[in-house]
C-alpha cells in the first residue's frame, strides 16, 4: 500500500503475553493482547519503532500524518479524547498529547484461532524487510513466562468526592429535562502512583486473567497506557470496504452466585432504560458512519446483545456500512471520533456538557488503533484504561469510569455503575 517491502513467515505458537514480557524493557514496547474470542482472534507484539510522532494531530485534517507514507501502514496510534472534543469544548489545558503514532518494522501477529505466529518484517527494500523479520523472530526465543506480581500501586484516590459525581448526574438529568440534550456520558477519575521499581507492565500482568478483546500495553518514552477494553470503536476492511462499530451502552455487575449473575444479565437484557440508552448511541453511530459510507449501506447488524465479561455484563449493538470509494482509516476516524458511546447525543452538545463537569480526559475514551500493511484498521474505545506518566523516576497513573446519563437516571445507581466498571483496574493496581 505504501511501496514498502514486507516479508511474512510463520512460526509455532508462543504465548503473546510471554513474548511481550521479554520485550517490556526495550524501546517502545507494544502488546495488543486479545482474549482469543470471536472478536479477538489476533494479538500483536512489537518493539523498537523506527518512526514516532508524539504531539498534535496535524495542522490540516486531524489525522494528516496517517495519509503520509511514513505512517500509512504498519502503524499503531493513540488519539486522545480531547483532540476530538476540542471543536465543542474550545481550547483546554492538555493533559496528554493529542496523537501518538509509532511505525514498527518488526512485528509478531498471533493467530489464536489457528495457533500460529506470523513474523512480519518491513523495510524500504527486501533486504531491510528480511532483517526486520529476523529481529522479530528472535523475540520469540526471548519470551519470559509471566508471573503475576504483587499489586504495584501504593494509592488509588478519587479526584473528587462521590457527592460531586451525584451532583453532576443530577445536573445532566435536569439539562435533559430542559431539552438541552438526550444523553451524556459523565465520568469519575482516580489517580495515584506505582511503588518504586514497579512499572505499567506489572498492571498488564495482573489483568491477564481478565483478558478482553482489546487489551493493550504500550509505552513510548515516559508515557504508557494499559487497557482492558471490551469495546470496538471501528474496524475497516479495505478489500470489502466494510466498516463496523460495536457501541456498548448498558451495564450490570457480575455476581459470584450463578443464579444471581444470570438474573442480572436477564435484567440488563430486559431493561427499557438501558435499551433506550443503547438505541440512542446506535442512531448516533449510524449518523457518523453515514458521512463516509455509501448511501443506504449503513445498517444495524445486531441490537441489544448481552456480553458477559469478568466483572460486568454489557449491552452491545453492531452498526455496519460500506465505505465510499477512496475512504481510508484517517477519513473514518475524522468522521466518527470521539466514539458516540462515551460522549452522548447530540454529540457536540454532550461534549460541551461533559467539559462543564470534568477536567480533560486525556487518553481515556480516546482510541487505540492499529493499521496493517493492507490498510486494514482495528480501533478500540479506551475504556477500562489507565494512563501513566513517569515523573522524577516514578510512574503516576490516572484512570476514569463513566456512565451514560439519560432522563430517568438515578444518581446513586450511576455512581454504583462506575464502581463496577473500575473494579478490575482498581484491583490490578492496588489489590482487592
Amino acid at each position: 500500500m505504501t511501496g514498502r517491502s514486507v516479508e511474512v513467515r510463520e512460526r509455532p505458537w508462543r504465548d503473546p503475553l510471554a513474548v511481550a514480557a521479554g520485550l517490556r524493557h526495550r524501546d517502545g514496547p507494544l502488546a495488543l493482547l486479545s482474549d482469543g474470542g470471536v472478536l479477538g482472534r489476533w494479538s500483536f507484539v512489537a518493539a523498537e519503532p523506527d518512526r514516532v510522532h508524539v504531539g498534535t494531530a496535524g495542522p490540516g485534517g486531524m489525522l494528516d500524518l496517517l495519509r503520509s507514507d511514513d505512517f500509512a501502514a504498519g502503524v499503531v496510534g493513540l488519539l486522545a479524547y480531547d483532540a476530538g472534543a476540542r471543536a465543542a469544548t474550545g481550547p483546554r489545558e492538555p493533559v496528554w498529547p493529542d496523537l501518538m503514532l509509532a511505525r514498527y518494522p518488526a512485528m509478531l501477529a498471533f493467530d489464536h484461532q489457528v495457533g500460529v505466529v506470523r513474523v512480519f518484517g518491513r523495510g524500504d527494500d527486501l533486504d531491510a524487510a528480511a532483517a526486520a523479520g529476523c529481529r522479530a523472530g528472535r523475540w520469540l526465543a526471548a519470551a519470559v513466562d509471566p508471573t503475576c506480581p504483587t499489586a504495584p500501586g501504593d494509592d488509588f484516590a478519587g479526584e473528587a468526592a462521590p457527592e460531586a459525581y451525584l451532583a453532576a448526574v443530577a445536573d445532566v438529568v435536569d439539562r435533559i429535562a430542559a431539552g438541552q440534550l438526550y444523553q451524556a456520558n459523565i465520568a469519575r477519575a482516580w489517580s495515584g502512583g506505582l511503588m518504586p521499581g514497579a512499572d505499567p507492565f506489572d498492571v498488564m500482568l495482573r489483568l491477564a486473567d481478565r483478558a478482553a478483546a482489546y487489551g493493550a500495553f504500550w509505552r513510548l518514552g515516559d508515557r504508557a497506557v494499559v487497557s482492558n477494553s471490551p469495546e470496538l470503536f471501528l474496524t475497516f476492511d479495505p478489500d470489502s470496504r466494510r466498516i463496523e462499530s460495536r457501541p456498548i451502552k448498558g451495564t450490570r455487575p457480575r455476581d459470584p452466585d450463578p443464579v444471581r449473575d444470570s438474573a442480572l444479565a436477564a435484567e440488563l437484557s430486559a431493561s427499557a432504560k438501558d435499551r433506550a440508552e443503547n438505541l440512542m448511541i446506535v442512531d448516533l453511530m449510524r449518523n457518523d458512519l453515514s458521512r463516509v459510507a455509501e448511501p443506504g449501506s449503513v445498517s444495524v447488524a445486531t441490537l441489544f446483545e448481552v456480553e458477559s465479561h469478568p466483572t460486568v455484563h454489557h449491552l452491545v449493538s453492531t452498526v455496519a456500512g460500506l465505505a465510499l470509494a477512496g475512504i481510508g482509516p484517517a477519513d473514518l476516524l475524522e468522521a466518527t471520533f470521539p466514539p458516540g458511546s462515551i460522549t452522548g447525543a447530540p454529540k457536540h452538545q454532550a461534549m460541551k456538557v461533559i467539559a462543564g463537569h470534568e477536567p480533560p480526559r486525556g487518553p481515556w475514551c480516546g482510541s487505540l488503533f492499529h493499521i496493517e500493511d493492507d490498510g486494514r484498521m482495528t480501533a478500540s474505545v479506551l475504556i477500562r484504561t489507565a494512563s501513566f506518566e513517569r515523573l522524577e523516576g516514578r510512574w503516576r497513573f490516572r484512570t476514569l469510569a463513566g456512565a451514560g446519563i439519560v432522563a430517568d437516571s438515578d444518581p446513586a445507581a450511576e455512581l454504583a455503575e462506575t464502581d463496577a466498571k473500575i473494579r478490575a483496574l482498581r484491583e490490578a493496581l492496588t489489590g482487592p
